[in-house]
């Protein structure tokens, strides 16, 4: 077998696990809150500080732009 044949199988197995997980957590009503819950939680951690990143990254490349002179 190529590496390249074993690639594809692995993507072959990796989706397929990951649809019969998704088919579990869907057709689960406690799995599917929890999945909500933890994507509520991601999502409330990860944007704000992703927003304060990225103002602050663009602060100081404005400081270090140079001021235009008339």
């Amino acid at each position: 077998m190529t590496g390249a044949t074993a690639r594809n199988v692995a993507n072959v197995v990796l989706i397929a696990a990951g649809v019969a997980a998704a088919y579990v957590v869907v057709t689960t009503p406690p799995l599917r809150r929890l999945a909500v819950r933890g994507t509520q939680w991601w999502l409330g951690a990860t944007v704000p500080g992703y927003l304060l990143y990225v103002t602050r990254r663009a602060w100081m490349e404005s400081a270090r732009a140079q001021p235009v002179q008339s």
